[in-house]
């Protein structure tokens, strides 16, 4: 058991984090939904916060910004190999430049623990 628990402090075995979204591409102003699917590890780990950033990649500029961010916060334990699911609901700002060649979107997410490496996914969309 204290092998497992150091083990997931250096993220070997430690809980993820998998935004699941209704669709990839959207108009800007639109509504994105799907869920977070979080998956347990090996042991349970205490969740503090999960931070979902919508970035824009402008690789002319070799530029990335952060156009919103999405946060939650809680307390709610992760327990070991348990398969948990949060919704997500975010809407688009008005006016986003529409993805190109040079220009790109995707969604950092983040899953903070109060011990443990954090898990993360990127997840690419596309704005028409």
């Amino acid at each position: 058991m204290i092998l497992r628990r150091y083990m997931s402090l250096l993220g070997i075995g430690a809980a993820k984090i998998d935004l699941r979204l209704d669709k990839t591409h959207f108009q800007s102003g639109e509504c994105v939904t799907g869920f977070f699917h979080i998956k347990g590890g090996t042991i349970e780990q205490q969740l503090k916060r999960i931070e979902c950033d919508l970035v824009m990649r402008n690789e002319l500029e070799e530029k990335e910004e952060v156009i919103e961010t999405f946060t939650i916060y809680t307390t709610q334990m992760i327990e070991s190999e348990a398969h948990n699911k949060l919704d997500f609901r975010l809407t688009l700002p008005l006016n986003l430049t529409p993805s190109s060649a040079s220009v790109t979107y995707r969604f950092k997410t983040r899953m903070i623990f109060d011990e443990g490496v954090k898990s993360e996914d990127q997840d690419r969309i596309y704005i028409k």
